[in-house]
């Protein structure tokens, strides 16, 4: 079985040499030309911020586990 090809007009493809290759200048650039500033910081939140945080959900974890142990052993009549 013989298969025709998909693309009729085959020599008539912008951007093609012979040969398969491309012209300089009908790609586009390897990277990204913006000079501009992005909007947002990059430096990300503080050492502070971070560590009040886990500070937060460490007392949160702690207390919610002293509860269930004394629920467990008997401290609270639920």
């Amino acid at each position: 079985m013989s298969g025709q090809n998909p693309d009729p007009e085959e020599d008539k493809l912008t951007g093609l040499e012979p040969g398969g290759g491309v012209p300089p200048g009908e790609t586009p650039p390897g990277e990204a030309s913006t000079s501009t500033t992005q909007g947002h910081e990059e430096n990300g939140t503080k050492k502070s911020t971070q560590f009040l945080w886990i500070a937060i959900i460490g007392i949160v974890v702690l207390l919610s586990l002293l509860y269930f142990i004394g629920y467990i052993v008997g401290f609270f009549d639920g």
